[in-house]
């Protein structure tokens, strides 16, 4: 199952796996927000069989590239260097088809795995490290489990003898981590930092990533000398909140950012979709809101990211809805 982004801060990210946002008082799963803040006229929603993401151009989001998290004392140049080939292959379009293979075409993440290595030649250059025993840890959803067999793939030809470990959710392997009992995790940058942040620093510490790249890392670097991690480097595949709508729906209004949505389908037809902590967490509604002076009508409390939200956007009821920005079925759009 994928890790939920719908909490706030270092709390947040201890208590779930990721961030999401909200709005206050827009209703909820059909209701009517006030008409102060749905004045105009609004886009209802266009059915249609495939999703696009709106560009998030004001930065709302933070950056939850995806990244090697290694324990110190196994972190050798040649292992970084290893990983960091992973890194280096992936970006987000790359991201997406590998969650396609796996959660569309219902191929396992071992085969997804090795399929995409073998066309991106993962392999070619890696030098010979020291060798022993790894143990990659792979939180419980299948894009990480995809991300810890690529990290696999790579520490194998590197000469290490490598096992892969599903271990759940962060609170579990995260301290498995600093213990060493396992070596490395694929991690997300901005979600990881607020998780350190608030463990080391106390559950309410302001939040420590940002929607800056080489802001979020450099206090995740900090935070994890403080716990004995270190972190390879982080790729362009972000797995982060998003906002889609269907084909259909963006050329109707003509929309590829959240700027044309919030200037263009503010107002009463406009349903927004999303989990039911969406109108009260600062990365969903109430970022919306605040960033882009954006106003549904209506808020369909739905799930997160999940085929409620997705079947609601292809089938017109919703106009724009809460998705993750790797979504496989994002591939066919």
């Amino acid at each position: 199952m994928r890790f939920s982004r719908l909490t706030v801060g270092a709390l947040g990210a201890l208590a779930a796996a990721t961030i999401l946002s909200g709005c206050g008082e827009a209703g909820s799963s059909g209701t009517e927000a006030p008409a102060s803040a749905a004045a105009g006229a609004g886009c209802a929603g266009v059915a249609g069989t495939s999703l696009v993401v709106l560009t998030d151009d004001k930065g709302l989001q933070n950056t939850d590239n995806v990244l090697p998290a290694i324990n110190k004392k196994a972190a050798t140049p040649e292992l970084i260097a290893a990983l960091d080939k992973v890194s280096e292959s992936l970006d987000t379009t790359k991201l997406i088809a590998l969650n396609k293979a796996v959660d569309v075409d219902r191929k396992t993440p071992k085969v997804a795995a090795d399929e995409f290595a073998a066309t991106a030649g993962l392999t070619t250059g890696i030098a010979k490290g020291p060798g022993g025993d790894i143990k990659i840890g792979a939180a419980n959803f299948s894009e990480n489990q995809t991300l810890a067999e690529l990290y696999n793939i790579a520490l194998t030809a590197a000469g290490y003898k490598v096992t892969v470990q599903q271990i759940g959710n962060r609170e579990l392997y995260e301290p498995a981590l600093e213990k060493g009992e396992i070596q490395v995790v694929p991690e997300y940058a901005a979600t990881l930092a607020d998780f350190l942040n608030g463990k080391v620093n106390g559950k309410d510490a302001a939040p420590v990533s940002s929607p800056d790249l080489t802001a979020t890392t450099t206090a995740l670097a900090a935070l994890g000398d403080k716990v004995g991690l270190a972190f390879g480097k982080p790729s362009a595949a972000q797995d982060q909140n998003a906002f889609a709508v269907t084909k259909e729906f963006a050329a109707k209004y003509e929309l590829t950012t959240l700027s044309d949505l919030a200037e263009k389908c503010s107002g009463a037809a406009t349903v927004l979709g999303g989990p039911p902590e969406c109108p009260q967490r600062p990365k969903c509604q109430a970022g919306l809101v605040t960033t882009y002076s954006f106003q549904a009508g209506q808020f369909s409390s739905l799930d997160a990211g999940g085929a409620q939200t997705k079947n609601a956007l292809k089938t017109g009821t919703i106009s724009v809805g809460l998705v993750f920005s790797s979504d496989g079925e994002l591939a066919t759009s």
